[in-house]
Formats: C-alpha cells, sequence, structure tokens
C-alpha cells in the first residue's frame, strides 16, 4: 500500500507542479515587453517614453500588462502573429476610431483635459489618439511625450525641441499658411503653442479655445486691453476678431485691413468723410477712374494717430470719448 501510494505520487505531483508554471509562462510572455520586442524591434521607442516606465505602476510597463494594456490580449499571437492578431491595431482601416480611442481611454479617461473629448470637434470626426502622438516613437529631445516628426520646412526655428505646431499643421493647412504670414503669434518661434489658446482634447467652446469666450481667451495674455474703461470701442467689446486675424495677417498687428480701410468697414459717413479713403482714391483705383493718384491721406497717416486709445479709454471729456490721445 505504501510503495503504491508512492508511485502515485512520483506521477502526479510533478504534474501539479507543472501546471502553473505553464500558466505563470503564457501569462509572462504577454506581459513582458521584450518578449513583443523580440519581433516588433521597430517599436523599441515606447520603452523611453512614459509607457516605457517599469517603476511606474500607472504606465503599461509597470503594471504588468506591458504591451497588452493597450493591444489588447491574445495568448496565440506569439504562434501565429497574422492569423491571431491582437484585438486593437493602431492604424487607419484597421480597428474603428472608437475602438483605438477607447483603448487609451481606459487609463486617461481621468484626465480634466479629455472631460469633453466627446463633445469636441476631433472627437466627433473620428480622429485618433495616434494621429497625433506616436505611442511608440522615440521622444524628442526636452520631451517625454512623442508627437509627429520634425517640418524641417520652417526657416525661423532656433531650437531642436519638438514644435507642436508642426503636429497640428499636419491638418490644419490653412492655418500653417496665416502663421508664416509676416505679422503672426510667435508660434513657429515656439514662445507660443496651438494648446496656449485650444484644448486639442475636446471643449465645448468654439473652435475648442480654453476660455468661454473669445475675448476672454484674448485677455488671457493681453490683460492690457481688458478694461473695464469708462469709454468703450464697440467692436473691441463685441469681439476681438471683428480687426484682428488671431492666427496671422499680412498686415501689421494681425489687423484683418490696413488702417484707415479697417476703421472705415464701420466709420464711413460720420465727421471725417468716407470719400477720402473711397476705392476712386486709394492705391487700387476703379477702372476708367479719372484720378491718376492716390489720396494722400494713405501715405504715412493712421486713424491710430490720433485715435491711440483704440481698445477703451478712461480719460475724461471728448479725449476720452473719441478715444484720442
Amino acid at each position: 500500500m505504501k510503495i503504491r501510494s508512492f508511485i502515485i505520487s512520483l506521477t502526479v505531483y510533478p504534474v501539479i507542479l507543472f501546471l502553473p508554471v505553464t500558466r505563470d509562462q503564457s501569462a509572462f510572455a504577454q506581459s513582458d515587453p521584450q518578449a513583443c520586442l523580440a519581433c516588433h524591434k521597430d517599436q523599441a521607442g515606447i520603452m523611453q517614453t512614459k509607457h516605457g516606465i517599469q517603476s511606474d505602476s500607472s504606465s503599461p510597463a509597470g503594471s504588468g500588462k506591458a504591451c497588452s494594456a493597450c493591444h489588447g490580449e491574445n495568448p496565440a499571437h506569439a504562434k501565429s502573429p497574422a492569423e491571431n492578431p491582437h484585438p486593437v491595431r493602431f492604424g487607419k482601416g484597421t480597428v474603428s476610431a472608437l475602438a483605438q480611442t477607447q483603448a487609451c481611454m481606459s487609463c486617461h479617461a481621468g484626465n480634466r483635459h479629455l472631460a469633453f473629448w466627446e463633445s469636441g470637434r476631433h472627437g466627433r470626426n473620428d480622429v485618433r489618439c495616434n494621429d497625433c502622438h506616436a505611442v511608440h516613437a522615440t521622444p524628442p529631445r526636452g520631451s517625454t511625450i512623442a508627437v509627429t516628426k520634425k517640418d524641417l520646412n520652417y526657416p525661423f526655428v532656433t531650437t531642436e525641441r519638438q514644435l507642436e505646431y508642426e503636429t497640428c499643421n499636419r491638418c490644419h493647412k490653412q492655418v500653417r499658411v496665416q502663421i508664416n504670414k509676416p505679422s503672426h503669434h510667435p508660434i513657429i518661434e515656439g514662445k507660443v503653442t496651438c494648446s496656449n489658446c485650444h484644448n486639442p482634447h475636446g471643449a465645448q467652446s468654439h473652435a475648442m479655445i480654453k476660455q468661454e469666450t473669445l475675448n476672454v481667451q484674448c485677455w488671457s495674455c493681453h490683460a492690457d486691453k481688458r478694461g473695464p474703461f469708462l469709454f468703450q470701442h464697440p467692436a473691441v467689446e463685441e469681439n476681438c476678431l471683428s480687426c484682428h486675424s488671431p492666427h496671422g495677417s499680412s498686415h501689421t498687428k494681425l489687423l484683418n485691413e490696413k488702417v484707415p480701410n479697417l476703421c472705415q468697414d464701420c466709420h464711413d459717413w460720420s465727421r471725417h468723410p468716407g470719400t477720402a479713403y473711397s476705392g476712386d482714391q486709394g492705391f487700387v483705383r476703379i477702372p476708367g477712374s479719372k484720378t491718376t493718384t492716390p489720396n494722400t491721406r494713405f501715405v504715412s497717416r493712421s486713424c491710430l494717430n490720433c485715435h491711440n486709445a483704440i481698445h477703451g479709454s478712461n480719460a475724461s471729456a471728448t479725449r476720452g470719448k473719441y478715444l484720442t490721445r
């Protein structure tokens, strides 16, 4: 009886001991990033990003899930990758944009900047996280977040840092044209970023700006234009874009038109006669006009020479009323 029990123990116990080892090895293959990188060597840059920090338990590499934290689990993938792909693959035409975004949201949904992702224009137009973020790429110098490659067509860049606007310009071509105009915010110089004004991850405001209204957004930097003023300029109080183009302009101070033409869009009938700057007396005249030279008021003159408190004034009497010096 003792001999029989001894024989059974020799045969059964090794099998019992072997089972958990096999199960651990399968789990280990799914949770070890090096096991994936053995084949996907071109994705090794992820180990230099926040996702690859193994000492951080909130990162995929440190959570024990590694690549499967984003791509999902498929134990048969290593044996036959083509026939057994991971549930979530990041690329156009592979998995829906919603499924790819949800994989990122499984960790990042608690970020306050993503609170309005679903209502933002990027989310509603099937823009994926990896359209802007290169998750597997080596981060550029001075950053832990990799984005798209640097655009070498810009001659004004004096830094090796990855500039944010280069990523945005891949889709927003019209803005790329504007920021290269003579008068522009210092975006291509790296002093202002797109996210200083916009929340790319979604907002309920127009153009996904970070503040409630456009004027409040502008005042966050241009506080001296905020007031309150005793004498307000109605156009300024209504909307800064009445006069300015925010991304860039061919005219000084990001103006939509050259002064005095810009002022005459509203002030074309009172006090100063509008005919002084009419189309018949400008640099480009009406065909068939008898006028041979432009009006002298176009040369070295401006409404702002006198009305320099154009955003509002606290001066007394007529000086304040007419926003003059």
